[in-house]
């Protein structure tokens, strides 16, 4: 049985500080692949740490990686945005923190720095595919419900990982037009992808409290137990077949 060990993980990065969640099992022998997880918009809250845990059950180095700075959540869609828009304003400070993280996980001594990958969480799938687009040396990248949009465009050729897009095919928040220019872009740069539409599922469709944050401000979210279940195993198998 596994001895899974998580906790806060404090680094800096440019002189600001930042608190992550790293999960692994303590008794596993040897390094084990590494996987970056990026938070939705509201921080790298107790969802996001569940999933490190879930993804350390499984075998793997897990880090829940702080964006906001300071370990910072938010409760509201406002708080949310302002902390979301504080990045998404100034990526080469995102990029920055991304690299970052990346490194701070590489010298964890469980971590087999040639077997990593990404995953994300709406705001967290937009920042995975940008390090896929950037060229980092990740082996697999997954985007759960995540914006698409770019914020660098890829050369043909230089988008290192396997990439999984697992998508809402009733999401409101990220169209399926958006999802077609996706394609497009993938397909220009020669990347290895894969899209996975989950009928019906609305945007956020992995998270169990999004139904209920949906109804509380009026926004388009709901959780999709099949389709939650059905996208974490799409993720391991593509990280059976990368690592």
């Amino acid at each position: 049985m596994a001895n899974i060990e998580g906790g806060a993980l404090s680094y800096e990065i440019n002189g600001n500080k930042f608190v992550g969640f790293f999960a692994h099992d303590a008794d596993a022998d040897g390094p084990r692949p590494g996987i970056i997880l990026v938070h939705e918009w509201w921080g790298c809250n107790d969802f996001v740490r569940e999933r490190a845990r879930r993804l350390a059950e499984a075998g793997f180095c897990a880090f829940a990686i702080d964006m906001f700075g300071g370990g910072a959540t938010a409760d509201k869609p406002d708080q949310a945005a302002a902390l979301m828009n504080g990045v998404l304003q100034d990526m080469e400070a995102g990029t920055a923190r991304l690299k970052g993280a990346y490194d701070v996980m590489l010298g964890h001594a469980g971590v087999d720095s040639s077997r990593t990958g990404a995953i994300g969480y709406c705001f967290g799938g937009a920042m995975v595919l940008h390090m896929a687009r950037i060229g980092m040396p990740l082996k697999a990248v997954v985007s759960f419900h995540g914006a698409l949009g770019s914020f660098h465009q890829a050369e043909p050729g230089s988008i290192k990982p396997r990439i999984l897009v697992c998508h809402g095919g009733g999401d409101k928040m990220v169209s399926m037009d958006d999802l077609e220019a996706f394609k497009q872009e993938m397909d220009a740069a020669g990347a290895d992808y894969e899209v996975i539409v989950y009928a019906d599922a609305l945007h956020g469709f992995t998270n169990p409290q999004a139904t209920e944050r949906g109804q509380k401000y009026g926004l388009p979210l709901a959780h999709d137990a099949e389709a939650d279940a059905a996208s974490w195993q799409a993720m391991l198998d593509l990280f059976e077949r990368s690592f």
